[in-house]
């Protein structure tokens, strides 16, 4: 269940074996990629480019895409069993991490998932945002809080190269920001955001990207950190250069504050007018402790980016804390820790929302490993041929989409970006991406 990155691999992976096996990929929106399409940035055409190499698993004659169909509300886990031997959940992680902050509810305070979900096109989400502030504070140092950041302070004009739907150029082409403000808890030696995902900030024309010289500090823990990864070496390293060069002119400004803590978010009459952080200090292992010292900044929207949560699904276990299926080596557990038969995770879902696209593959693996250990102890279905399921949807008159319907729509969004001398337009409405994929 579900054909993002974490699915693909897995059967990818399955079809590689020696099983003799076939498989069908079931999707919740009408499309396949899942976090590819949906949660990468419309500007990141290199981490875009995966979906090649997914494209290609996904053309194998052994591998089915069922589009359009929603576990929990279109099937059960019951259902699955009467037509597949094993059933691996890997659904992702696509709501917004809570944040336990004075304030955090305020109109104008809003999670990045949301953001994410808005301007990557996603079709259960509203078709307008409100960018209607001038300055801007995001909370979190990882990736997904310097895409927000980046797609915040970039002018509309600068991704209009991209597949962002038109709905998204109109919203981002009105915002009035000029700043951006990113704020991380700890020191730079700390910061979970790529190289390459840092660098990427300084490339627009329009965006000056401001460091300051007082955030760069380190202790043992932050040295030692240095010394033993060479990614965390070439961030602080791009960060220092960042700090000692003279400022620009660029028209709008996005700033990179280390040791801010956010204590509350400020309102008025409901509304966000500012952030209150506590400026920390280092311990001397590379975490922080509070000062005591407040700052105000006058912003006017907060966006949280502390990570992804998952969502529990219907009949499976679920740790509500660590936001994950509890599971042995892929394998789904119950409640007494017993292994729930024919069921596995990967994924987001099985480890959380950590690491790169990549390193769902390892996930990948050892649950299949699992899954082909357990072969010949898994029930067999009652209906396994593959018309079966199929006649399963059409009875319940769900409108699936399948692998040819994917390429009737990527044609079709092909086609709207032609004219324009753009790759794509990426079809926003649902009923629209049905009608196109099951002409």
């Amino acid at each position: 269940m579900g054909a993002g990155p974490a699915g693909i691999y897995a059967a990818d992976i399955l079809d590689k074996s020696d099983a003799d096996v076939t498989i069908d990929l079931f999707e919740r929106m009408p499309a396949p990629f899942g976090l590819i399409r949906y949660g990468v940035a419309p500007d990141h055409p290199r981490i875009k480019g995966i979906v090649t190499a997914l494209h290609k698993v996904l053309d194998r004659p052994n591998i089915r895409l069922l589009g359009n169909v929603d576990y929990g509300t279109d099937l059960k886990l019951d259902d699955l069993r009467e037509f597949y031997d094993a059933v691996i959940f890997s659904t992702g992680a696509s709501s917004d991490r809570a944040l336990d902050l004075p304030g955090i509810d305020l109109d104008g305070s809003h999670g990045a998932a949301d953001f994410v979900s808005w301007y990557d096109g996603h079709p259960d989400v509203p078709r307008t945002w409100p960018l209607t502030a001038t300055s801007v504070a995001v909370l979190g140092v990882g990736n997904v809080a310097l895409d927000v950041a980046r797609i915040l302070a970039k002018t509309a004009d600068e991704l209009l190269s991209t597949d962002i739907p038109q709905n998204v150029y109109d919203g981002l082409k009105a915002s009035p920001v000029t700043d951006v403000h990113v704020f991380g808890r700890r020191g730079p030696a700390q910061a979970k955001f790529t190289p390459l995902e840092l660098r990427e900030l300084d490339h627009s024309p329009n965006v000056e990207v401001i460091v300051h010289a007082e955030d760069m500090e380190f202790d043992e823990g932050s040295i030692a950190a240095l010394r033993a990864s060479k990614q965390v070496d070439m961030i602080v390293k791009t960060l220092q250069d960042w700090a000692i060069r003279d400022q620009g002119d660029r028209p709008k400004r996005l700033h990179l504050h280390f040791f801010h803590s956010p204590a509350e978010v400020l309102g008025e009459d409901g509304k966000v007018v500012g952030l209150r952080t506590e400026r920390t200090e280092y311990t001397g292992d590379g975490n922080v402790r509070g000062t005591g010292e407040f700052h105000d900044w006058d912003v006017q929207a907060v966006y949280r980016a502390v990570g992804y949560l998952s969502s529990h699904l219907p009949e499976i276990p679920f740790d509500h804390t660590s936001g994950t299926v509890p599971n042995q080596a892929g394998r789904v557990l119950d409640l007494d820790e017993n292994q729930l038969p024919g069921v596995y995770v990967t994924g987001w879902i099985k480890r959380g929302p950590i690491g790169l696209i990549g390193h769902t593959k390892g996930d990948a693996l050892e649950t299949i490993t699992s899954l082909l250990a357990d072969v010949d102890t898994l029930a067999a279905p009652a209906r396994p041929e593959p018309s079966a399921v199929l006649d399963f949807l059409a009875d319940r008159g769900i409108p699936f989409t399948t692998w040819e319907g994917w390429g009737k729509l990527d044609a079709h969004e092909k086609s709207l970006g032609e004219p324009q001398g753009r790759e794509r337009v990426k079809v926003v409405e649902r009923d629209e991406m049905l009608r196109v994929s099951r002409a």
